[in-house]
């Protein structure tokens, strides 16, 4: 499906160049003379390459529909992940970089979406959110509860996010998972 420079938005694929490309990220200019213009950052998800494109708005481009498949994270093995296909039993082998920084929230049993263009995955979704128990907490400083500053913290994946001061260690919180930042309380 053709859409124009213009209708462009983040997480949209797109064919460019011989390419799949994911938008990673998108700012509409409008410079005082001449037309406007959508600046493009994207992501090759086939190869991991990035690059920033202007599309104009009379330019069109192809935008992809992939097909989205259940499955469900099984282990490790060297610097490849195992995931089996929640409806045929079928276990395919993935690297691990096919998921950038996520892979830390990655656990057993975790169910994923996998996205594939012409039968072959190209990209592992993890749930927005997950949960994850704080192991390191910084302990709070008088009178610093009573301002809106945040402390950094360490999760039992090792990922540093930081949380409010009266977060302490061994609670059990929500994170989002790919801007890495604190969500709330677990309940």
């Amino acid at each position: 499906m053709k859409i124009s420079g213009v209708d462009i938005r983040p997480g949209n694929i797109l064919e460019y160049e011989g390419g799949i490309w994911k938008v990673a990220k998108i700012q509409h200019t409008q410079p005082g003379k001449g037309g406007a213009y959508m600046q493009v950052e994207m992501k090759n998800l086939q190869d991991g390459r990035k690059t920033n494109v202007r599309f104009r708005s009379a330019d069109t481009i192809e935008r992809v529909r992939l097909d989205t498949k259940d499955f469900q994270y099984l282990y490790a093995e060297d610097d490849m992940l195992v995931f089996m296909d929640t409806e045929t039993y079928e276990q395919i082998m993935l690297p691990a970089d096919l998921l950038g920084d996520a892979v830390a929230f990655l656990e057993d049993g975790m169910q994923v979406l996998l996205e594939l263009w012409e039968e072959k995955p190209i990209s592992v979704q993890l749930p927005e959110q997950v949960e994850a128990t704080i192991v390191e907490a910084d302990a709070v400083v008088k009178g610093q509860t009573a301002s809106s500053s945040y402390k950094p913290a360490v999760l039992e994946n090792g990922v540093r996010v930081m949380v409010p001061p009266h977060i302490e260690s061994g609670t059990r919180i929500v994170v989002d998972v790919y801007e890495r930042t604190y969500v709330g309380k677990a309940s």
